[in-house]
């Protein structure tokens, strides 16, 4: 069991990296595609780097690496070794591969440039993050502050940094450029809540019967699908109900319905989206 448990540490470890080493392909691929030929500051250390490109033509990915060294520096004691590690890795490759993937730009339009760029972007950073990394000292810097003044909430913090790029592009490139700046932010943050999510359409449905035994059964049986039960008591009428849970696939929610209907046509039900469903019957429960 302790060698088995260790070998799906290290293939875990191994499908992190992978994520990472993806997500830093993807991601780097955003800025000589889209962002850089458009000026588009991105916000962070990188959308730092992009005013600098504009300015004195200084490579984004170098750029971006050197303002977030000593950042790391700062953050190795006070984050844990793995993720401050990864994060290290995840930031040297990030940047080399902004510099070293020499695309052509597939457009010369900013606000297609700022939307591409921004999912290509916000994949990118959604696979790093899946592996247990950042591309920044920032987040390192906005956890430390934190720590340290608990009211300053870490997206705060990176939301100060964000407007703070966002002023310098009006300043230094246009107003123009800061405003398609506030886009690609918002977009880029989509994306990468999308990736962490997950893009199963898998549905949770909860059903308040009486006859939850038999409804129960049925789901089981014909659809193969685990059920749990519950016990309730309504608020208003003090009477005891059964509250069945399941959770199935988008084209098994109508079969669903339908054993709820024809075992109990009064029972009240409700079904919600779940973005990632792990264990039995859909993807396997893994992570660090």
């Amino acid at each position: 069991m302790h060698s088995f448990t260790q070998k799906r540490l290290k293939n875990e470890r191994l499908v992190a990296y992978a994520e990472i080493v993806l997500g830093c392909v993807i991601g780097g691929a955003a800025y000589p595609l889209f962002l850089v030929p458009n000026n588009i500051a991105p916000g962070g250390l990188t959308g730092i780097a992009t005013i600098f490109n504009y300015l004195w033509g200084w490579p984004v990915g170098i750029t971006s690496m050197l303002l977030n060294l000593p950042l790391f520096v700062v953050g190795w004691k006070a984050m844990g070794k793995v993720f401050v590690f990864r994060s290290l890795v995840a930031t040297v490759l990030f940047s080399a591969f902004i510099d070293l993937l020499q695309l052509p730009p597939l457009t010369d339009d900013i606000l297609l440039g700022t939307v591409y760029g921004a999912l290509v972007l916000g994949v990118g950073l959604g696979l790093i993050l899946r592996g247990g990394a950042t591309t920044g000292g920032s987040d390192m810097v906005a956890r430390m502050v934190h720590q340290k003044f608990p009211i300053v909430s870490v997206g705060m913090f990176l939301f100060m940094i964000d407007c703070a790029v966002i002023l310098c592009a009006a300043f230094t490139m246009s107003a123009k450029a800061a405003l398609y700046a506030l886009i690609c932010i918002f977009v880029n943050a989509k994306a990468v809540d999308l990736v962490l999510a997950g893009f199963g359409s898998a549905k949770a449905c909860f059903i308040i019967t009486n006859q939850g035994e038999a409804i129960a059964q049925r789901i089981m049986q014909e659809l193969d699908r685990g059920v749990t039960v519950l016990s309730a008591t309504g608020a208003y009428s003090g009477e005891r109900r059964t509250v069945l849970i399941s959770v199935v696939s988008q084209r098994e929610v109508i079969p669903l319905k339908k054993i709820v209907r024809l075992e109990d046509g009064k029972a009240f039900m409700f079904i919600t989206d779940t973005h990632e469903t792990l264990g039995e019957g859909f993807s396997a429960l893994t992570g660090e």
